[in-house]
């Protein structure tokens, strides 16, 4: 019997695959029913999207139509949630959004291929954020790309990233091919928005590089996706000489090193000098083969550009010059600061604000009812 037993485990075990074959087999069918289901979510918001769409469309024919007044929203509100109780998405509210997407975009085409691959939830943003047709096709486009979410997307129009972008002075058409020109440069904003670091005006250059790498994951959303941090204070030893980089980053879309240089002052044409040395020896000494060049970056306060423009002239290396803005408070000039109220009067101001709508609704109240008990 026990002979029989052992036999039988042994065919059973022959026929089992080893743990590695098997391990590797599981890994496979879990990242395929992943894929399955992103593409089903994927699939099922598309066409959620273009329903919306057509609604909106149909609200908006018949209204220009055939006259049809605002309150029809309302009641085809009333009606499809009767129709559909365990639906949401057919309130008054999200029948005009769906009114107004229609409007903002006529062109199914358009729907098919970018609003209707993002959620609705970001449609709606774009729609209450921005007024240009341009702009909501760009962020929408990068929302796409970058795998924004909605916070994100709303975050990145409110910091006017559209106005930002590709805005540094840069000498990459001269020391890039193409199209690796045209990509770093669009890499690059101007300014960098670092209003999440809770410093001052009088910030010193190794404070704001030990503030960034404390808060790199929101540096990291601020330089763009693609970027990879490799270090601060890199070292790299030329000739028996150790030189340090502020911050190092690797950019997987672009296939390159990223050196930036942190300044806390206006530009000065030997900061170029400077970085034109760094992006040579990182290429020296790092760069693979198969990397693209690597580019560097100078971040200042601040910059004239025809003085960057010149100073990057005689320059070998893709280097680009852009300003950094820390705070909100930097935006305020300092004889205004004294004129504005402070958190305290604003408060203030609140409160009795909101005391004096509190006695119109009580007083409004009573009237009406005196009105209903004549």
């Amino acid at each position: 019997m026990r002979i029989a037993i052992r036999q039988a485990l042994t065919v059973t075990d022959s026929l089992f695959p080893d743990l590695a074959r098997y391990e590797a087999f599981l890994t496979n069918l879990k990242q395929r029913i992943r894929t399955a289901q992103v593409r089903a979510a994927i699939a099922v918001n598309h066409e959620l999207i273009l329903l919306y769409w057509q609604i909106g469309r149909d609200i908006l024919t018949r209204q220009q139509q055939e006259g049809w007044g605002a309150k029809v929203v309302e009641r085809l509100a009333k009606d499809l949630k009767r129709e559909f109780p365990d639906i949401k998405g057919f309130s008054r509210t999200n029948l005009l959004y769906m009114r107004a997407f229609a409007e903002a975009y006529p062109d199914e085409e358009f729907v098919q291929r970018i609003a209707g691959q993002i959620p609705w939830r970001h449609n709606q943003a774009l729609l209450d954020k921005l007024k240009r047709r341009e702009e909501r096709l760009w962020y929408a486009q990068q929302s796409l790309e970058n795998g924004w979410s909605r916070d994100v997307l709303v975050m990145q129009i409110e910091s006017n990233l559209y106005q930002r972008q590709g805005g540094a002075v840069t000498n990459f058409q001269q020391t890039l091919p193409q199209p690796q020109s045209d990509l770093a440069q669009q890499l690059l904003k101007d300014p960098y928005n670092f209003d999440f670091l809770s410093l001052g005006n009088s910030v010193q250059e190794r404070e704001l590089e030990r503030a960034l790498v404390t808060h790199i994951r929101d540096f990291l959303l601020e330089l763009g996706a693609g970027f990879s941090f490799v270090g601060s204070q890199y070292p790299l030893t030329i000739d028996g000489q150790e030189f340090r980089l502020d911050l190092l980053f690797y950019h997987f879309r672009l296939r390159c090193f990223v050196v930036i240089d942190l300044k806390t002052v206006e530009f000065q044409p030997e900061f170029s000098g400077k970085m034109n040395f760094y992006v040579a020896a990182v290429d020296a000494t790092l760069r693979h083969p198969d990397d693209q060049p690597t580019i560097g970056i100078i971040l200042c306060k601040s910059k004239s550009k025809m003085i960057a423009e010149l100073s990057l002239q005689g320059m070998t290396q893709p280097i680009g010059v852009s300003t950094h803005k820390i705070g909100a408070n930097t935006l305020i000039p300092e004889q205004i600061k004294g004129i504005l109220p402070t958190v305290e009067q604003l408060e203030i101001e609140l409160e009795n604000a909101a005391s004096n709508i509190e006695a119109l609704e009580q007083k409004q109240d009573e009237s009406d009812l005196g009105h209903v008990r004549e």
